[in-house]
């Protein structure tokens, strides 16, 4: 079959998150079907700067088109707007105004996607809150797969989005508190599709003996893998670890692995690593201690299941119900809501190695029966099955 996927951003330049997602799951999916990308020339979501080259080019057997963004994001118009429909009352217009602000407004892509349809058996969109995907599902809506990403935010809650979730043939949720969330806050009950999630590529050489020599990383250490912005947890995990290491004089590092956005004095104990290369990610996490996850809104955490796939355990924020559900579903993992529970999970995992390194396994062992990719994959023929026959449920 020929299947099409619509997302914001695609390609090696985007680090992580849904862009990532959505490639891991269209290159695999181009060992089986003929597989396109639509997509911008944009890298960047908060400016959506034209960065790439338009046009038609091939990567790990996927065709990508690119289409140029209309016009780059503008704070003094986003930000208004943007706290407008978020905190206060509002009308429908500001909704679509937010909207249309927060892009990437790409009409070349939707004018390609309507002339070009029926060329698709399916379609697959990524991430409900961007234009091409709002505007993009609305043209064969019935043939039309939808992986929502969506976080406990408020931008869920918009008018905009109650009806948007009944248009697709089926959605790929990436979890099962991702589907009661949706349901629950726009009033959809029962909505087509199942959990997927995502599979984890995993490099041919981890280089786990050469880790700690290459980055630097000697002793104990705790890893963070994301942008570290306060937005992400980030700043009340730095000041509960460096509380804890300093009531318990620990020899610990927390090694931050990512971009940043926030600044702060880097010490002893906490260290920033930039990106590095996936292998040595991963890597770095089958050498550390445990995985810290502080983020109260996710989806899914694609860095969790890395660290499981590499047998660690995980410490993550209780405040988020899919990390909460992940952690004990796994029994991977040990999860807190305030510093008491993070002081006393860190003391857990630093004084009882043994325990820490049972909860990886069990990790693994769940990350492995649901999220290889061989069971990725069956579910999504499942969905592509539904949109390809014209939205026919089960």
């Amino acid at each position: 079959m020929r299947v099409a996927f619509v997302v914001q951003r695609y390609g090696p330049e985007v680090v992580g998150g849904a862009e990532l997602h959505c490639r891991w799951v269209a290159e695999h999916l181009a060992e089986r079907h003929e597989v396109e990308v639509l997509t911008t020339t944009a890298t960047d979501y908060l400016s959506w700067r034209n960065v790439l080259e338009p046009g038609t080019s091939e990567r790990n057997g996927v065709t990508v088109r690119r289409f140029p963004v209309a016009r780059r994001r503008d704070i003094d118009r986003f930000d208004p707007v943007a706290n407008k429909v978020c905190f206060f009352e509002h009308t429908d217009a500001e909704e679509r105004a937010w909207l249309e602000e927060h892009g990437p407004v790409c009409p070349e892509l939707l004018a390609w996607l309507r002339a070009h349809e029926s060329d698709y058996d399916a379609l697959v969109f990524f991430s409900y809150r961007y234009w091409t995907t709002y505007f993009g599902l609305q043209v064969a809506p019935g043939k039309s797969i939808l992986v929502p990403t969506a976080e406990h935010d408020r931008v869920l809650y918009l008018r905009l989005f109650r009806d948007f979730y009944r248009l697709p043939a089926a959605i790929a949720f990436n979890s099962p508190e991702e589907r009661i969330l949706i349901e629950r806050v726009t009033g959809n009950e029962g909505l087509p599709g199942e959990v997927v999630g995502t599979g984890i590529n995993r490099p041919a050489n981890v280089p786990v003996a050469e880790v700690e020599t290459r980055l630097d990383l000697l002793g104990d250490y705790l890893v963070y893998v994301g942008r570290i912005e306060p937005e992400k947890g980030c700043a009340v995990m730095i000041d509960h670890f460096l509380r804890w290491q300093r009531e318990t004089r620990a020899n610990v590092t927390l090694a931050l692995l990512g971009r940043g956005t926030m600044s702060f004095s880097e010490n002893a104990h906490v260290r920033i690593m930039g990106v590095v290369p996936d292998e040595e990610k991963l890597a770095a996490l089958a050498r550390s201690r445990a995985l810290v996850m502080p983020s109260r809104h996710e989806s899914l955490s694609m860095v969790v299941l890395e660290a499981w796939m590499m047998g660690r355990p995980v410490l993550v924020n209780g405040d988020c119900e899919v990390l909460r559900g992940q952690v004990l579903r796994a029994d991977g993992g040990l999860y807190y809501r305030r510093y008491e529970e993070f002081a006393a999970a860190l003391d857990l995992l630093m004084e009882s190695p043994d325990l820490a390194d049972g909860l990886g396994r069990q990790g693994q062992a769940y990350f492995q029966e649901n999220y290889a990719w061989e069971r990725i994959m069956e579910k999504y023929e499942r969905l592509i099955g539904i949109a390809a026959g014209g939205g026919a449920r089960a």
